[in-house]
């Protein structure tokens, strides 16, 4: 069934119209806009609920001369992904009306959330590469602004900017992989839906096939994991994730459990089925599984519950990056599967911690514990999710892992070598870590209440804050007692958008099979290791203290270095100079031009033939060497004189030698030559400023003689025009410059000949580069054929009418920037005598 496009248009966007409307709402009713925004969330989550079982590309075109269209595609996982973002929308926000009570700059939290809901239904239904990664950094901006909520708190500001900079930065590196993907469609399809990622599944082979020939297969592989990474905090780009518990507890439930953060693996899960080769198994694979390992290690090492969750986070996210990265289809199944599960408890552990905090007044896991008497309810939304997010059955995550242990003994089983062996073993090692920490958290609701809240007064939460996790938890334990349910509903769907072909079928088991084993090795594991959990936990707090251990050291390390080599160049950029500020934009100029060129391999071509290249040459070491030589007389360097001079000489001859030779050289350019010449040696033997601006004035009026000579009077006059416009405004203000400025030093010297002489010999360059092409028709036979316009214009000169008629709106441009500066120098000069200022 084909997907309606007004649903999925107004479920996409209504939340950003919501968002511009929620200023004015809470002008009218304060903090039950809490409320308002929910609505809206929950009309977006029954849209996006009319779309299940339909499936298809939507097209909507926006600019169709250009081929500009946005396009959205519908399917089982863009289903679950809007699913999530929208439902546990709903949740969080109406949660919000209770959590966020007397917290600050709310009309700016509701917005901001219902902006980053709508960039997260974006991502997970977009059509092609360019809606994908505009709705992707969206997602980035948003979070950016709500993990910095507390704007005034330090840590807060610092957790932002982490964020920000790795996901963003990761999101470039995915942009790099579009472009290639880009390239290689337009190849494959001839040019045609070459953003389309509709287009790029139906043809996977081709596809794969494209990028090995381009030699560019691994290439796009990378560039797509470190922007999964980065989103999906992988080790080690998983370390903005814990600092971005500093948002308030909604806000990390929203986008730090159930939605931002799954935008890495649906990267991950789209691309499967188009990607999926030994190179892609070998890097997702191996990235997921460390991850989960080493974040599970790193959540018992946590004594806040919410830098717990987050580390939880992390290694449930490599639990389904490692699914996604088996290429058999019970990889496929693992990663479907999880992403809904992991969405359900961890949002409701989230919003249990929200609770706790609110009502404790402490995060510290070593101040917590017994808390079931005080919060019955909590406890058995606690159980439900925690037990599920251990793998204990027959909770809902315990489907998920146990497919996670299957795809990892077919893998085995079916690789080659005993390393392959490995990866079972770190699937239960990690998950061991897992059902300790998670263990840990349910605990905080049984045994004796510590010293530190003993005589802390702890009330049940309202109902706003209660529901929401109650809801997820009984959805969680529905999943978890009837998961074939959710499979048929959702799952399936999802997993065969990921590359999976048959029925999935999923139950608890009923014989003993190695999966099953490797999940009571797991369980016994981590009772026992449980046991030793306060031991474990100081080590790792020890081993961690030593800095150098932790990416986090060497995040700090860089940024910190980075600011101090800005601050650096900005004392030596930003000096205030104009002739500091000239020196690196022209040393730029030529850095980036002559780059650009080498790396492009660009030729440089002939720009004229035999003798008369020969001539052009000849002047420019006749120019050279004439100012080097005049410099060289201001210093009284016979030495370096004579050298000048000699170089002139020889230059002479050359010239002399050519136009003998040549019958195509005139004694008039020769004449044009010696004047020039003369001219740029007369400039550094200068007297005086008004001296040096004269005699540099020959150069120009020789470029008019040229045009003359070629047969070109009109840009002859133009150049004169000119020449004689910049010679008059030089005088002017020379005449309010000091006579002197002091010795001029010779290292200042040398360095400006030589940026002199690169950027001469950019220019030179760029103008026979530009030169070279050779249309098959030429620009002014263009206008020549109009003629019929021309005489309709009313004009006889073909230069006023392109100028007039064929540029319009480029003359009108310019004629509106004189005028803007005409004005603003006349509103200067009517304020000069009523004492401002600035």
């Amino acid at each position: 069934m084909a997907p309606d496009p007004t649903s999925l248009l107004v479920a996409i966007f209504l939340p950003f119209a919501g968002a511009v409307a929620i200023p004015f709402v809470y002008r009218a009713i304060g903090e039950r806009t809490a409320y308002v925004a929910a609505a809206i969330a929950a009309v977006s989550f029954l849209l996006v609920a009319s779309l299940l079982g339909s499936e298809g590309l939507v097209t909507v075109q926006w600019i169709p001369s250009l081929g500009v269209a946005l396009r959205l595609y519908v399917d089982g996982l863009a289903l679950l992904i809007g699913f999530l973002a929208s439902g546990i929308g709903v949740l969080i926000l109406a949660y919000s009306g209770g959590y966020m009570h007397g917290e600050p700059f709310q009309p700016k939290y509701y917005a901001t959330l219902l902006v980053f809901m709508g960039s997260m239904i974006g991502v997970a239904f977009a059509g092609d590469l360019i809606a994908l990664f505009v709705f992707w950094e969206l997602t980035s901006l948003s979070s950016f602004v709500l993990i910095g909520h507390y704007q005034r708190d330090e840590a807060s500001k610092y957790a932002a900017r982490k964020a920000f900079l790795i996901t963003v930065a990761g999101g470039l590196f995915m942009l790099v992989g579009f472009v290639i993907l880009h390239i290689a469609a337009g190849h494959v399809f001839g040019g045609e839906a070459t953003y389309s990622i509709v287009a790029m599944l139906e043809e996977p082979e081709a596809m794969r096939g494209q990028l090995r020939e381009m030699g560019l297969f691994v290439p796009v592989l990378l560039l797509l994991g470190v922007g999964a990474a980065a989103k999906s905090a992988q080790a080690p780009l998983h370390i903005w994730l814990p600092n971005a518990m500093e948002a308030p507890t909604p806000v990390s439930a929203f986008l730090h459990a159930a939605t931002m953060v799954k935008a890495g693996v649906y990267l991950v899960g789209r691309f499967r089925p188009l990607l999926t080769s030994g190179e892609w198994g070998l890097l997702f694979v191996a990235m997921g599984l460390v991850t989960m390992t080493v974040t599970a290690i790193l959540a018992v090492a946590a004594t806040d519950i919410k830098e717990l969750l987050a580390y939880s986070t992390a290694s449930h996210l490599g639990l389904i990056v490692a699914g996604f990265g088996f290429t058999s289809e019970l990889g496929a199944e693992t990663g479907a599967f999880h992403i809904l599960n992991h969405g359900l408890f961890k949002a409701a552990l989230f919003l249990v911690a929200g609770i706790v905090a609110h009502e404790a007044g402490t995060r510290d896991i070593r101040d917590l514990g017994g808390l079931r008497k005080e919060l019955p309810i909590t406890a058995g939304i606690t159980a439900i999710a925690a037990l599920g997010m251990a793998g204990v059955p027959p909770f809902n995550g315990f489907y998920s892992k146990e497919l996670l242990f299957e795809a990892s003994l077919h893998a085995a089983e079916h690789g080659s070598g005993l390393l392959v062996w490995l990866l079972p073993v770190v699937a239960v090692f990690g998950s061991v870590f897992t059902f300790m920490y998670s263990i840990k958290f349910l605990m905080l609701f049984f045994g004796d209440k510590p010293d530190a809240i003993r005589e802390t007064e702890v009330h049940r939460p309202p109902l706003s804050m209660l529901v929401p996790p109650a809801l997820l938890a009984v959805i969680a334990g529905v999943v978890g007692l009837a998961p074939q349910l959710a499979v048929d509903t959702i799952v399936q769907s999802t997993y065969e958008a990921a590359g999976g072909h048959h029925a999935m079928h999923v139950g608890l088991p009923t014989e003993l099979k190695p999966a099953f084993v490797m999940s009571i090795v797991t369980i016994t594991l981590g009772v026992v290791g449980y046991q030793f959990y306060d031991e474990l936990h100081r080590g790792l707090r020890r081993f961690l203290a030593l800095g150098a251990t932790t990416a986090n050291y060497y995040y700090d390390g860089v940024v910190d270095g980075l600011n101090g080599l800005s601050r650096r160049v900005v004392d030596v950029v930003q000096t205030g100079l104009i002739r500091t500020y000239a020196t690196w934009v022209a040393a730029a100029f030529a850095a980036l031009t002559l780059g650009g060129y080498a790396a492009a391999r660009v030729t440089i071509p002939s720009p004229v033939g035999g003798a008369e290249l020969e001539l052009v040459l000849a002047t420019i070491l006749a120019a050279v060497l004439a100012i080097g030589g005049a410099y060289a007389l201001t210093h009284e360097s016979a030495r370096l004189a004579t050298v000048a001079l000699l170089g002139i000489v020889a230059a002479a001859v050359v010239v002399t030698f050519l136009f003998a030779t040549s019958p195509t050289i005139t004694l008039p350019v020769v004449l044009v030559l010696a004047l020039a010449s003369v001219g740029a040696f007369a400039v550094g033997r200068a007297p005086s400023h008004i001296a040096g601006v004269l005699t540099l004035s020959i150069l120009g009026f020789m470029v008019a003689i040229f045009y003359i000579l070629a047969s070109a009077p009109d840009l002859a006059l133009t150049q004169l025009v000119v020449e004689t416009l910049v010679l008059v405004i030089f005088l002017l203000v020379i005449d309010k410059l000091p006579a002197f400025y002091g010795e001029l030093e010779f290292g200042r010297a040398a360095r400006d000949a030589i940026l002199s002489t690169v950027v001469g010999i950019t220019v030179f360059l760029t103008v026979l580069v530009s030169t070279a092409g050779s249309p098959d028709k030429d620009i002014y036979r263009t206008f020549v054929d109009e003629a019929v316009t021309i005489e309709q214009a009313g004009g006889h000169n073909i230069v006023n009418v392109i100028l007039v008629d064929f540029r319009a709106f480029d003359t009108m441009g310019e004629i509106s920037v004189i005028a803007m500066a005409a004005i603003s120098i006349l509103t200067i000069i009517g304020m000069r005598e009523r004492g401002e200022t600035s």
